[in-house]
């Protein structure tokens, strides 16, 4: 009798995970899925600035992937090193937290556009910007 109790309580053990396990793999997405969403989302580039808010110092930069970029500045403040070698001596002297990211322009990739032509149009955006901005101190 305890035999048979056991074997019962085994083969429900084993139904139950086989049933989370095919669970998982319907909820899972698959490669091929997970790559069509990538190719969908939204691709914002553009021109952004990194202030020292101590000095009023500003590097101008610019990214065919904005959020990535505000991303790298959060974790270079967390990690306390700066993300770029220009700023790293004022990193250093008054701390990540006297930085600041701003972004100045921002421009939607196309459907239709290359990434070399996205690529061209942000670097053409941060020229213009770059132009107004002469007067400010810059790194």
């Amino acid at each position: 009798m305890e035999t048979t109790d056991k074997m019962e309580t085994m083969e429900k053990m084993e139904t139950t995970d086989k049933m989370e396990t095919m669970e998982k793999m319907e909820t899972k997405k698959t490669k091929k899925e997970l790559q069509e969403e990538y190719k969908a989302r939204k691709v914002i580039g553009g021109v952004f600035i990194i202030r020292n808010n101590r000095t009023g110092r500003i590097l101008i930069s610019s990214t065919n992937d904005l959020q990535g970029s505000r991303n790298r500045f959060a974790f270079s403040q967390s990690m306390g090193s700066a993300m770029h070698m220009k700023l790293q001596k004022d990193w250093e002297e008054y701390g990540p937290d006297q930085f600041s990211f701003e972004i100045i322009e921002e421009i939607q990739k196309n459907d239709k556009q290359t990434l070399e032509e996205f690529n061209e149009d942000i670097k053409l955006l941060k020229t213009i910007c770059c132009e107004k901005m002469t007067g400010n101190l810059l790194y």
